[in-house]
């Protein structure tokens, strides 16, 4: 069993935002300070579009040297990246364009392409970039500096959800799965490429998710019908950002 785990209540979703902002800079600008790059992981979502819109304004904008972060995603729905449900598309209107990032910093999962390939082809630039010869030494292991996910009302986190998770490849880095709830296909980093990274941070907010957050946290180890309690990492720092409506169970 992983650690147990304390969550940071936050008052509302709008200080919820807030702390996500705060930590977002934080190991962004610790990263930097170690390293020329640093690599975060991007994810959907209300509570990401507002810590977006938080990201880009003063004074949080200037707080951190944005032409030296390199952008990746957590996971992404199998659709074109125009398409109002691509987090892509969400992530390119409220951070990526208003800081004038160029596309060459930023390495989209294609959702428009064959799902399984599009996913391998994911797995080998995360191990082309951030694989063997990173930062100068040997890492077989990818390694991001910051992975932001959420955690839905069912408990997943990325797009593992529930059922889904035990026939993972663990030899992977990202994957490709068929998601029965939404007949759909996602696409999306597995557990030991989030459980790699440096830092890692999860937020849930809404009173819907308040059953999930005390099964994840306070509830027995159940990974393929919680997902959720799949992330903990090695060798990294996780932090929960919570609102008092997810955590009202705990």
């Amino acid at each position: 069993m992983p650690p147990a785990i304390n969550p940071t209540v936050l008052e509302d979703p709008a200080a919820l935002a807030r702390a996500a902002a705060d930590h977002v800079v934080e190991v962004l600008v610790a990263a930097l300070a170690q390293h020329d790059v640093a690599h975060i992981a991007l994810a959907g979502g209300s509570t990401p579009r507002a810590v977006n819109a938080l990201l880009t304004a003063a004074p949080r904008r200037s707080a951190v040297d944005w032409s030296r972060v390199v952008f990746w995603f957590g996971d992404e729905r199998c659709v074109p990246p125009d398409d109002d449900e691509s987090n892509y598309k969400m992530n390119r209107l409220t951070l990526l364009d208003p800081l004038g990032i160029p596309a060459t910093r930023v390495h989209r999962m294609r959702g428009e392409d064959d799902p399984s390939a599009a996913a391998a082809d994911y797995d080998a630039v995360l191990q082309r970039e951030l694989g063997d010869t990173s930062r100068g030494r040997l890492a077989i292991q990818p390694r991001l500096d910051l992975i932001q996910l959420g955690m839905g009302p069912d408990g997943h986190t990325a797009s593992l959800f529930p059922g889904t998770t035990g026939s993972i490849d663990p030899l992977r880095h990202c994957i490709a799965h068929y998601v029965p709830k939404f007949d759909r296909w996602r696409i999306t980093l597995t557990p030991r490429t989030i459980n790699a990274a440096y830092a890692v941070m999860i937020t849930a907010g809404g009173a819907e998710k308040s059953d999930a957050l005390r099964a994840v946290l306070e509830g027995p180890h159940e990974p393929d019908i919680y997902p959720a309690q799949l992330i903990h990492p090695t060798s990294g720092n996780l932090r929960w950002l919570v609102d008092a409506a997810a955590a009202s169970k705990l």
